[in-house]
């Protein structure tokens, strides 16, 4: 009663603003009993739908968050693009965006040192709302004709402040685990957001259509959506994903179709890059 627990039973109700007894005429005031049981009034304020505002990974965000839209532009000509920032990694005390070598490497093509924008140039807008965050440091080249592991590049943040290791909507990675068949796992990326699946094969081989050819990867974790929905669509590579119950991170997007989704093994990523993730 007023607030404090008796552990008397009452009939309690609920109103959005508790007047004093004096400010409200006889006629309409509550009764201090029903059916003999004490009456307890609480004022509760207005009462209003708890919905969680999904970010817009499309957007110039400052600091930039993984999963939030990435690219690069090549200057003599209009090609525009974008991608996913996967996760903030680090090789000593220099900070660096994690991606696939197609969303921030352009296929071995971009050299070295080039920027890298957020949001991508595809998400600017006309006139270009971003700015350059990082540029481009290494990459993994990716071979036609051969076995390949990872679809993974960095770029180094101009600034180390321009970005941070949370991802949107998900946080920052707990570390980095094994994946396993039947684990369910989450991510976001610049296209779907987030998405949950579960991993169906984690040593696959498979052909990826790239601009230069038939791309072949060995060792990758296939994924697929739960509940019918796709896991993820073009622009959300480079997306870390991560363990859903421990928020550790088991893989780096890299392709898909529209029903499945094909990721590299996170080990295989960094140790090709010899970066750790920020945590």
């Amino acid at each position: 009663m007023n607030g404090k627990h008796t552990g008397i039973m009452a009939v309690k109700f609920l109103v959005r603003i508790k007047y004093p007894d004096n400010q409200i005429p006889p006629g309409e005031r509550l009764p201090t009993e029903v059916n003999g049981q004490p009456v307890d009034i609480e004022q509760v304020g207005t009462f209003r739908r708890f919905m969680a505002q999904m970010p817009n990974p499309r957007k110039k965000i400052r600091p930039a968050r993984p999963g939030c839209s990435v690219g690069f532009r090549f200057p003599h000509n209009q090609f525009i693009m974008a991608g996913t920032f996967g996760a903030l990694v680090r090789k000593g005390p220099k900070r660096f965006i994690l991606s696939n070598n197609h969303v921030i490497a352009d296929e071995n093509r971009l050299p070295l040192d080039s920027p890298i924008f957020q949001p991508g140039f595809l998400d600017a807008g006309n006139p270009p709302n971003n700015g350059p965050i990082a540029k481009l440091t290494q990459f993994i080249p990716l071979v036609a004709g051969a076995a390949n592991v990872v679809d993974a590049a960095i770029a180094e943040l101009d600034n180390t402040n321009l970005a941070s290791n949370a991802i949107l909507f998900i946080g920052p990675p707990a570390g980095k685990a094994l994946a396993h068949i039947d684990m369910v796992v989450h991510k976001f990326g610049r296209t779907t957001g987030f998405t949950v699946g579960r991993i169906t094969s984690i040593e696959t081989d498979v052909n990826v259509q790239y601009d230069m050819g038939i791309v072949t990867f060995t060792d990758q974790l296939i994924i697929r959506g739960l509940d019918a929905h796709p896991f993820s669509a073009s622009g959300d590579s480079g997306s870390l994903i991560l363990e859903r119950s421990t928020n550790k991170a088991v893989g780096l997007l890299f392709a898909g179709s529209s029903s499945h989704t094909i990721a590299n093994h996170i080990d295989n990523v960094l140790r090709a890059l010899r970066v750790k993730l920020v945590l």
